[in-house]
């Protein structure tokens, strides 16, 4: 089964669905600056674009181009900049 999500008044959107391995969701956000939130573990994959990503705990921003990946522990916060459309792939859970 798929599911719809739109964030930051559609600015952000993903379709959600089961893997073997659990939960997914890949999504394309537009130009602009987002915080997200992270309720389980999540492993972020760039798909296509760059995000300019703040890792909880870093001081430093971290640009991360297709087929590069990061992680954020369940209960965290981070921010991400995108400066074209940018599409990406999320894992939850370890």
């Amino acid at each position: 089964m798929l599911t719809q999500n739109e964030y930051f008044d559609g600015k952000v959107k993903s379709i959600g669905f089961e893997t073997s391995d659990g939960k997914a969701t890949v999504g394309v956000m537009v130009a602009g600056e987002y915080e997200f939130g992270t309720s389980t573990h999540e492993t972020m994959k760039v798909i296509s674009g760059s995000l300019t990503v703040l890792l909880p705990g870093a001081s430093a921003e971290t640009v991360f181009h297709p087929g590069e990946t990061f992680e954020v522990d369940a209960g965290q916060s981070f921010k991400v900049k995108t400066t074209e459309a940018s599409a990406y792939l999320c894992l939850y859970g370890e």
